[in-house]
């Protein structure tokens, strides 16, 4: 697919992963794409949705409008992210088939995987039991998406595809301790530390990281190449544990403290690191940025714009 001769709309245009995914759209020539805001059409409501298709009319839809958080944020909202993200994505999915959209790209997440999934994740054990307790509302609601993309390919014949990046970072990812992920908590922490840190959980639990323009990149080729019906992990591969990925950052980051950690914060899943092999096999895509380049580049974005 030639995405700069289409109409395309990106949900959650104005978000972290958004921001890099329009700038690679851009790069591809395409110039006719809709980003709407969430003031502009509410998402979460059948009012908002079909305005949003029918203001649009997109023959591409990029469907990456979430609500999402750490654990903390996961563990003080379940049931707002599993509603919020299952009536966005079922209600979009159904009006892209109403409106004939050509091709429809959902993005899911590596929380839809079972807690004790085998290592590496492979795609064919997405359903082999239920997600780590803590972000297993925001996963069941996400991993439902995928379900509809298939019945509606099965039923309709509809062209949509799934993918499932790993734990984003880079720069412009969210830095409010309330609510970030581990990298940009971990980079705030020590620059803001004074002589001790204190880290969520032991630090033995690891995790695969995927630089934001790497996944942009990702899910652009995905449009252009793959039109499958089976799920497909977007990932580096490679895993660290968070006591290494933690002492990593600090040097990184100056910070000559002292690192504490709270057993008594939840450790989630214990290990995450995703099989990469059929993104490489179906539509060549692979991660391109080393972990320790991506965080020298996220941790001078966030020096200059705090």
């Amino acid at each position: 697919m030639n995405l700069a001769e289409k109409r395309i709309a990106v949900t959650g245009g104005g978000g972290f992963l958004g921001s890099f995914l329009l700038e690679a759209l851009h790069g591809r020539g395409c110039a006719n794409i809709v980003a709407p805001r969430r003031r502009e059409h509410d998402l979460t409501t059948a009012a908002g949705v079909e305005s949003f298709f029918e203001q649009g009319r997109p023959q591409v839809l990029f469907h990456l409008a979430a609500v999402v958080g750490g654990i903390g944020a996961n563990r003080d909202n379940p049931g707002r992210f599993f509603y919020e993200n299952a009536i966005m994505g079922i209600q979009l999915i159904e009006q892209a088939r109403r409106f004939e959209v050509e091709k429809t790209v959902v993005v899911g997440t590596i929380c839809a995987y079972p807690k004790f999934a085998p290592v590496p994740f492979r795609e064919d054990d997405l359903w082999n039991g239920y997600p780590e307790e803590t972000n297993a509302a925001y996963g069941v609601a996400k991993k439902a998406l995928l379900v509809q993309c298939q019945a509606y390919r099965q039923q309709y014949g509809m062209n949509a595809i799934y993918l499932l990046p790993v734990n984003l970072y880079g720069p412009r990812d969210n830095f409010d301790l309330r609510s970030s992920h581990v990298i940009p908590a971990l980079i705030r922490k020590f620059l803001e530390a004074g002589s001790e840190a204190t880290c969520w959980g032991d630090g033995t639990p690891t995790r695969e990281f995927l630089f934001v323009r790497d996944a942009a990149e990702g899910l652009v080729m995905a449009a252009e190449r793959y039109d499958g019906a089976e799920p497909v992990n977007l990932g580096s591969g490679e895993e660290i544990a968070i006591k290494d990925l933690a002492e990593l950052i600090a040097r990184e980051c100056g910070y000559r403290g002292r690192i504490l950690w709270d057993p008594s914060q939840p450790n989630g899943q214990p290990r995450r690191r995703l099989d990469p092999s059929r993104a490489w096999r179906e539509f060549g895509f692979r991660a391109g940025t080393p972990l320790l380049e991506g965080l020298r580049e996220t941790i001078a974005w966030y020096r200059a714009e705090r």
